[in-house]
């Protein structure tokens, strides 16, 4: 399966066709591209209740079979919604690769419409974790690349991320970042594999009324190591929130050092990437700046 792109980027007649040729009896239901896009799918509204998941590259197609055989699994068990995949779409001319057919999930992402309650939102965020981890993992699949190593070992990006503090110089404290991600390496995870969203991100968690209405993107989902689903309490929580998300997660202090290894990692290969008066470059320093103070306040 090559990795490069479609002819051209889908588009909502490309998706009317694909829908009318293999769900006939959707074939009448308008169809139009979501406002905000993300970087691993293109989605469409089908109608009011249904949305087309399509991948943006090969790379991210396994995800399509993943969810649409474990999301129906995992849903009973959780506290917010999460999407149902309700059609398979099969690899057509006009498209590729697999894609999928899911219920639309009503609310706003995070990024969009940030809750005005963030320590309520941390607690609610946790508690969806807390119960995606105690769901049974057997048989659920194991990480490897095609979750970009969420779930396994951090190690995998070592070099990478050795390379970009080095590469970013005196915009960061290279020392600290150097001490939390090598504290990271050393806390080896001897857990019991659990469930592992994989991207928990701001843009995949939906709020509506300022509560947690739904998570979304499970394109990584794996069982292993929660560590990398840490993340977020350092690129989006503040320290009262994070606080309160971290006495809310059952979680020893080995795997919030390799949370804070998974943020600094994120952190720092986008801000090597970045020229330093870029929008973002800001709120990567900010990430990396939480990160090295989490890791001296212990």
């Amino acid at each position: 399966m090559s990795d490069r792109p479609p002819v051209s980027e889908p588009t909502a007649e490309v998706v009317r066709r694909l829908v009318a040729s293999q769900f006939p009896h959707w074939a009448d239901a308008p169809v139009r591209p979501v406002t905000r896009q993300g970087h691993d799918n293109r989605t469409f509204r089908l109608g009011d209740a249904l949305a087309v998941r399509l991948p943006s590259a090969a790379r991210y197609a396994a995800a399509v079979e993943r969810e649409h055989a474990w999301l129906p699994r995992l849903a009973p068990l959780l506290p917010q919604p999460i999407p149902e995949p309700v059609g398979l779409g099969r690899p057509a001319e006009d498209f590729p690769w697999p894609w999928s057919v899911n219920r639309w999930l009503e609310g706003v992402c995070a990024l969009d419409d940030p809750p005005d309650d963030r320590v309520a939102f941390a607690r609610e965020l946790a508690a969806f974790l807390a119960a995606l981890q105690q769901a049974p993992a057997e048989n659920g699949p194991a990480p490897g690349p095609a979750t970009f190593w969420r779930g396994g070992a951090l190690g995998v990006y070592d070099r990478e991320t050795q390379t970009a503090i080095e590469r970013l110089g005196g915009r960061i404290d290279g020392p600290a970042a150097t001490e939390v991600w090598e504290a990271a390496l050393d806390a080896v995870w001897t857990g019991q594999a659990v469930w592992v969203h994989g991207d928990v991100a701001p843009g995949n968690l939906l709020v509506r009324g300022g509560r947690l209405s739904g998570v979304i993107d499970f394109g990584q989902v794996c069982v292993g190591d929660p560590a990398c689903d840490l993340a977020i309490a350092w690129s989006y929580l503040d320290r009262a929130s994070r606080v309160a998300f971290r006495r809310a997660l059952p979680l020893d202090d080995a795997t919030w050092a390799r949370g804070r290894g998974w943020s600094l990692w994120k952190a720092v290969i986008t801000l090597a990437r970045l020229e330093p008066e870029a929008p973002e470059a800001a709120a990567q320093s900010r990430v990396i700046d939480s990160v090295i103070a989490d890791h001296r306040e212990l």
